[in-house]
């Protein structure tokens, strides 16, 4: 899966508390990143947050937009596609997200709100759909994780990634970081190679 940089797919973090929810606003921006959104939309006081995502999507491949805005309710009501709003209380997301796939994804641009602080009542009724990961009380970054997942059916987790300056290795156990220059050269090598140990 290849990355669309065309804005489809982006996560909106409603309210932010500097200080207090600088490590759970970031990790929103990192889950959507790294699940298949296209871009994050922060509150206009989560700078440290933006800042630290950008310096990821920097460091580990785009392409991802980062921005910021003081008009969250306006970005809601003239969201020109699909609002979803993540929360408990919405229809369970195994009822709903096969018919969002079909009728709303990559025909419209798709709007994913997750609460912060209180979410006032207005963001329910803006939403097109008010949707819930379990119904019960747990981390919005799961529950964003989990509707993207099934969103994507899976597919996201084989996106590459464009501009990346360092590459994660997997691997059983330990931890390998290497330069992303010598990933792609390591691959040209074993592409040339491959002609010669087939004959």
């Amino acid at each position: 899966m290849k990355r669309s940089c065309e804005n489809d797919v982006s996560v909106l973090r409603y309210g932010h508390r500097p200080g207090r929810d600088d490590r759970m606003t970031t990790h929103v921006g990192l889950t959507a990143r790294a699940l298949g959104a296209d871009q994050v939309i922060f509150p206009d006081n989560a700078t440290q947050s933006a800042e630290t995502v950008s310096d990821i999507v920097s460091r580990f491949g785009g392409p991802f937009d980062v921005e910021r805005t003081d008009g969250l309710n306006a970005t809601i009501r003239e969201w020109s596609g699909t609002v979803i709003h993540l929360t408990m209380y919405g229809e369970r997301v195994q009822d709903v997200t096969e018919v969002i796939r079909e009728t709303c994804l990559h025909h419209q641009p798709l709007l994913i709100i997750i609460g912060g602080e209180k979410v006032p009542s207005d963001v329910y009724e803006w939403a097109d759909w008010n949707i819930a990961v379990t119904n019960q009380p747990h981390s919005e970054v799961a529950g964003l994780a989990v509707f993207l997942d099934r969103l994507f059916m899976g597919q996201e987790l084989e996106q590459e990634w464009a501009g990346a300056e360092h590459v994660v290795v997997p691997q059983a156990c330990g931890k390998r970081v290497v330069d992303a220059e010598l990933t792609t050269e390591a691959d040209e090598m074993s592409a040339e190679k491959q002609p010669e140990e087939r004959s």
